[in-house]
């Protein structure tokens, strides 16, 4: 169940890349990004601007199996980007991929990575909006800027974080990940400046044969209490979970081992 409306997806992803493109202004783009070291600035630019290329043409062709995403990976040929070419490259594939998407509606059916589904555009514009965001995340940070998100779009990427990255077919991909399962392991995010009506509260059980998530307030083994966007980007790994702002209560060391082994975006 998506917090936003597809609308709101389809102008986020647009407004992100905006305020994204407003960060990086002026920036030297080899500069390297501290949340994806293996890329420098202009690199996580092209990274971007190649996923919503992606994405659209995935809606666009109502693509029935995943196309290459070869362009999205191999980086190695933007190591010394224009600054002046690369900014109206990635204002143009954000709306591109926005346009499309309206064009589609929400109703169309095309590919998406997730088995058993909805399989239709409104998983890309999400996808999409959240991508985004947490790589504008990762850009502020390589410019020493300051990142703030809307409640409602911080609150729905984590709900999609815990969506993805509780699909039982995440085991496949992730053998690993099968670790974390065992009894006694429950964690509880809070944020900690949100209205009580936004419920920015999350529960991720591990205590069964798969990952399970829930909004909720109640005890857990370990409890991670923060403002919301710093509790956001804790789980993207973008910044420490020890760190200022964040208080960790509980089995600290489940939370070390949790972060450890998840990973999404």
């Amino acid at each position: 169940m998506t917090l936003l409306t597809y609308d709101r997806y389809c102008a986020e992803i647009v407004a992100q890349t905006d305020l994204l493109r407003s960060h990086i202004a002026g920036a030297d783009l080899t500069a390297r990004v501290p949340s994806c070291p293996e890329w420098n600035l202009g690199q996580l630019l092209r990274h971007l601007g190649s996923g919503h290329r992606w994405a659209e043409a995935i809606v666009l062709t109502r693509a029935t199996q995943p196309p290459s995403d070869d362009q999205l990976r191999d980086l190695s040929g933007y190591t010394d980007e224009d600054p002046a070419a690369l900014d109206p490259w990635l204002a143009e594939g954000a709306n591109q991929l926005a346009d499309t998407l309206r064009a589609a509606g929400p109703d169309a059916k095309v590919w998406t990575p997730v088995p058993r589904g909805e399989a239709t555009p409104v998983f890309w514009a999400r996808r999409f909006t959240h991508e985004t965001v947490i790589h504008r995340a990762d850009a502020t940070l390589a410019v020493g800027a300051d990142f703030t998100v809307d409640e409602e779009v911080a609150v729905d990427a984590l709900d999609e974080w815990m969506e993805l990255g509780s699909l039982p077919e995440i085991f496949d991909v992730h053998p690993e990940q099968r670790e974390l399962l065992g009894p006694g392991r429950t964690l509880h995010l809070h944020a900690t400046d949100t209205a009580p009506e936004a419920a920015a509260e999350w529960v991720i059980d591990l205590t069964g044969d798969t990952i399970v998530w829930h909004r909720a307030h109640h005890k857990a083994a370990v409890a991670v209490r923060g403002p919301l966007t710093d509790l956001l980007l804790v789980v993207y790994r973008r910044r420490p979970a020890r760190s200022e702002g964040i208080e960790i209560l509980g089995d600290a060391q489940l939370l070390d081992f949790w972060l450890d082994r998840v990973g999404f975006g």
